[in-house]
């Protein structure tokens, strides 16, 4: 059994919040491997101590340090913990998140050739950084986030309606006040037009969203939920019809792959690797940064057109199962297998 120490914010117990490093750990726990994850803990210094305490802890039976890469703060987490691991000698295999990071790789020339020239490998979940990286001489290799695609119940969209849906954290990153503006300019066609929002609030964002909501008096037209465990949101998407997505960075996000599982008309801002994974007017519509006029233009052609809005559900369903964790898989029992079986 091949024993993993997966580096990361371990918060889905205690958010509810299903991330990135859960699906993976389950999914490579369910085939065999021994993962352990560090660190739960909620102060940051604290964090990474326990962490670093992991690793040297299991630093003689370890085969590989799983590290969860991202741009902003948690980009020192990962520098910190990568070279403790190449201290000890042992291989470690960055993960890469964040949208931000080829910024991050001319910003911090330095830091970032220590972390990932030395790496055993650079993994990416989006076409975007493997170019981004690759160009930059870093050795990456592309493995999507994977889901399983049994678990997402297909609906096909064709005549809809102006309800939308927007599924992410509230953080002035991924932009929701956008999704109010698109809403308001929206019930100047459709009065009736709604908009649900999934997610959990990081920054004081959703303050600001109920703030904004109320002072354009739609409030009593949008919901918030907070945030709800996968299988409670998709069992709500079946009242909703359009899945926007704001975000003014972003890199191969999970909800937009479930989203297209569930079989979804996307309109999505075109930012880092979103045109990797959306292709336009075929299983989504990618707009400009920031722009509530475009986004609701592209709202409202597709509730005049159901022919295409039948064509972007069932294609965005055919792109969402080339993620289905069994492919995943695959590529990561490559990796993680023996050198002398390669």
């Amino acid at each position: 059994m091949k024993k993993l120490v997966y580096i990361g914010n371990n918060f889905a117990k205690k958010s509810n919040y299903h991330s990135a490093m859960e699906t993976l750990s389950n999914l490579l726990v369910s085939n065999g491997f021994m993962v352990i994850k560090s660190s739960s803990k909620k102060n940051k210094i604290v964090r990474l101590i326990a962490m670093c305490i992991t690793i040297i802890k299991h630093r003689k039976s370890v085969d590989y340090i799983l590290i969860d890469t991202f741009s902003t703060i948690n980009f020192y987490y990962a520098l910190v913990t990568s070279q403790l691991a190449r201290i000890l000698k042992l291989n470690y295999i960055p993960i890469l998140h964040g949208g931000n990071l080829p910024n991050r790789l001319d910003k911090s020339p330095i830091f970032s050739k220590l972390m990932f020239h030395n790496s055993y490998l650079n993994i990416t979940p989006s076409k975007y950084l493997e170019f981004e990286f690759s160009k930059r001489n870093f050795k990456t290799y592309y493995i999507p986030n994977g889901i399983n695609i049994n678990d997402y119940s297909f609906k096909l969209r064709n005549n809809i309606q102006p309800k939308l849906l927007w599924v992410r954290a509230f953080d002035t990153t991924y932009n929701p006040l956008l999704a109010i503006k698109v809403l308001s300019k929206l019930k100047g066609k459709y009065p009736m037009a709604t908009l649900c929002m999934v997610g959990p609030d990081k920054d004081g964002t959703l303050q600001k969203a109920k703030q904004l909501a109320k002072k354009m008096n739609i409030a009593d037209a949008i919901t918030f939920t907070g945030v709800l465990k996968k299988e409670n949101w998709h069992v709500l998407s079946k009242n909703y019809d359009v899945f926007i997505n704001t975000t003014n960075v972003d890199n191969m996000p999970v909800s937009i792959i479930e989203a297209m599982a569930l079989g979804f008309p996307i309109v999505s801002t075109n930012v880092g690797g979103l045109s990797y994974l959306i292709e336009n007017n075929i299983n989504g519509i990618l707009v400009a940064l920031d722009n509530a006029n475009v986004m609701t233009d592209a709202i409202v052609k597709l509730l005049q057109n159901p022919t295409k809005v039948e064509k972007s559900s069932l294609n965005a369903r055919k792109k969402a199962s080339t993620f289905d964790e069994r492919l995943i898989l695959e590529k990561w029992n490559e990796i993680l297998k023996d050198e002398n079986d390669r």
